[in-house]
């Protein structure tokens, strides 16, 4: 990964099950083939909080952890290069969550496909509509919205049935900037067309849900098994076979190479029979996930070395995570009283069209640190300092800033934060016209 990376992608795969070939083409692969991008900074994530939703299983919860974890790393992820995270590790993620609740409205939840799906199914059957249907499944997409807002993603790698939920991510972003001013970042979904939807055993979506998939790393004797009970029509050898609507073909294009799977489509025109495609199809299957085997056997036993490298990704996650939800808590409101705005507050500021005069903002937050920021007359973040024990180490920096100006941020580049697109000129300008501190 490059010292500035220029995108960030994130993705997380939820907790409830075995990973299957579904997971490993739409979501694990694609993953680590962009972790290994010099361009991309990349975050990867267990979704256990989105697990708790249809799933009251602890032993299968903390199970699936294990096993998800050890599929990414065994398809190649490098915990070095990336964020490699539990998102139950992040505390700041719940916390988000509610902040982004309190402006999402309800009628937008209300069109998210996995609620009405729900609600359309009860009143099919006659019962109430939301009968069985809890909270957590009508909220799913502010977590989501969470997950991806909290770490400032560009890209989101996603099938084709979860771009509403990228798309609910970017409203509830624009709503929360329109209020509070620009510090979320909208969010983009990324598809692969062509493999974005595997089909599983019965044709469907493969899904844990419809009980159709096919595991990830099952022994070579159980993938021959479930590829040979993949569903195909009565077409017997000889008779050309649709590639439109084949589950075989579109699995097996989801790991052939461009020549293979012209190769296959003719096989299918010319008659194939369904056990010779069946039987190329595992071969296929086969060639690529056999080496990875062994490794992920490996790292099933030994679960604590699998504990430790999601510790230290939830440190380096949380790192970024404190500090930005720090920036939201004040930026809503939740500050300290001693603090308190002089004057009109910057929102209603914005909305009566003024412009106010740069100035320091300094707080302390909740982890018992002491903050600054300098803001110019547009109420824009110019520069933010990180966390000190003491008011008093606070102060001295903020001292240095305002009598050296943009060369003391520069001195001082690990002890303070200067928002992109700000040049020394900026700075500089703001602390010229500086009246004192604002809060």
């Amino acid at each position: 990964m490059s010292a500035n990376p220029t995108q960030r992608f994130l993705t997380g795969i939820t907790t409830t099950g075995t990973p299957h070939l579904g997971n490993y083409v739409g979501s694990i692969r694609p993953a680590v083939a962009a972790s290994q991008r010099a361009d991309v900074q990349s975050f990867y994530f267990l979704a256990d909080y989105h697990a708790l939703v249809k799933c009251d299983d602890p032993v299968r919860i903390q199970r699936s952890t294990l096993e998800i974890a050890a599929s990414w790393l065994a398809a190649g992820l490098d915990p070095e290069r990336v964020t490699f995270y539990r998102q139950s590790d992040i505390p700041e993620i719940p916390e988000l969550t509610w902040l982004l609740t309190c402006v999402t409205g309800k009628g937008l939840l209300n069109r998210a496909h996995a609620y009405k799906a729900s609600v359309d199914k009860n009143q099919a059957a006659g019962h109430d509509p939301d009968a069985d249907i809890n909270a957590g499944l009508f909220m799913y997409p502010v977590l989501m919205a969470a997950d991806i807002l909290m770490f400032k993603a560009h890209k989101v790698p996603v099938g084709r049935d979860q771009i509403q939920h990228i798309e609910m991510a970017r409203d509830i972003a624009l709503r929360f900037n329109h209020l509070f001013g620009e510090h979320l970042l909208a969010p983009e979904a990324v598809v692969d067309a062509s493999v974005a939807l595997l089909p599983g055993l019965d044709g469907r979506k493969m899904s844990k849900s419809y009980d159709n998939t096919i595991a990830l790393f099952a022994p070579a004797a159980v993938l021959r098994k479930q590829v040979a009970a993949i569903r195909t029509d009565s077409r017997g050898p000889g008779e050309p076979k649709a590639v439109e609507g084949s589950a075989l073909f579109d699995i097996y294009r989801a790991f052939g190479t461009d020549a293979e799977t012209k190769a296959w489509r003719e096989a299918f025109a010319q008659g194939i029979a369904w056990g010779d495609a069946k039987a190329q199809l595992f071969e296929r299957i086969d060639r690529e996930i056999a080496p990875m085997r062994g490794r992920y056997q490996a790292l099933l036993a030994d679960p604590s070395a699998i504990e430790m490298l999601l510790q230290r990704g939830a440190e380096k996650a949380r790192a970024q995570a404190r500090p930005f939800l720090a920036e939201l808590r004040h930026a809503v409101g939740l500050r300290r009283i001693e603090a308190a705005a002089v004057g009109a507050s910057d929102r209603l500021t914005k909305k009566a069209g003024k412009a106010g005069a740069p100035g320091f903002k300094q707080y302390r937050e909740a982890d018992g640190r002491f903050y600054f920021k300098l803001l110019d007359a547009q109420a824009r973040l110019l520069v933010q300092s990180v966390g000190f024990a003491s008011h008093q180490g606070a102060a001295a920096l903020l001292g240095r800033l305002q009598r050296e100006g943009a060369p003391a941020v520069v001195s001082n580049a690990a002890q303070l934060v200067v928002s992109p697109d700000v040049d020394s000129s900026d700075i500089d300008a703001a602390l010229a016209s500086f009246a004192g501190p604002t809060e």
